[in-house]
């Protein structure tokens, strides 16, 4: 199945639902998405399946489907149980924002959570897209995680497919621990 495809299901699914009802937690029948998408169930459960980030999940008997994070969408709210993170996350970004993070704080934009990852690795790959693919304008930026959590009543969670996403307010430069430049 083509990436072109699985782009259209994030746009729907995330930001978008061009008609398709979805419930208060994100979820679409699966057999009012296929007939959108010109597919079938096969070919949706292939795209599911090997997405590279597990953008993806069925319910149990994979009647319904929808983005494990990043919704735009004000009114959908995944239900997600609160983690206690790791001592540092990581947000890869360009280096044409870093004076407005610095200034303002890192911010969720038009998301409903700020998305950080566990490993710098992970963080660098979100960062070239921000970067448009030039490692030269790359910067990643060290949350001190735990510390945010043990001062703050921000909200942190783990979503299915392993995105630590953090509820609220900006997170305040202070506890930007480090830059991280290649």
């Amino acid at each position: 199945m083509n990436n072109k495809t699985g782009k259209y299901i994030a746009l729907l699914l995330r930001h978008d639902p061009k008609g398709l009802e979805m419930d208060e937690n994100g979820w679409v029948n699966v057999k009012d998405l296929l007939p959108v998408l010109k597919i079938d169930i096969t070919d949706l459960v292939e795209i599911v399946n090997t997405d590279d980030k597990q953008r993806y999940s069925f319910n149990n008997n994979k009647t319904k489907i929808r983005a494990n994070q990043g919704h735009s969408i004000p009114w959908v709210h995944i239900e997600m149980e609160e983690k206690v993170p790791p001592e540092f996350l990581y947000h890869g970004t360009s280096t044409k924002f870093l004076n407005l993070i610095m200034n303002e704080g890192l911010k969720k934009m038009s998301r409903q959570h700020i998305h950080l990852s566990d490993n710098e690795e992970t963080a660098k790959k979100v960062g070239l897209r921000h970067a448009h693919g030039n490692i030269k304008q790359l910067v990643v930026l060290k949350i001190h995680a735990s510390k945010l959590k043990e001062d703050t009543e921000y909200k942190i969670y783990l979503s299915e497919n392993g995105v630590w996403l953090v509820d609220g307010k900006p997170i305040h430069p202070h506890y930007i621990h480090e830059q991280i430049y290649y």
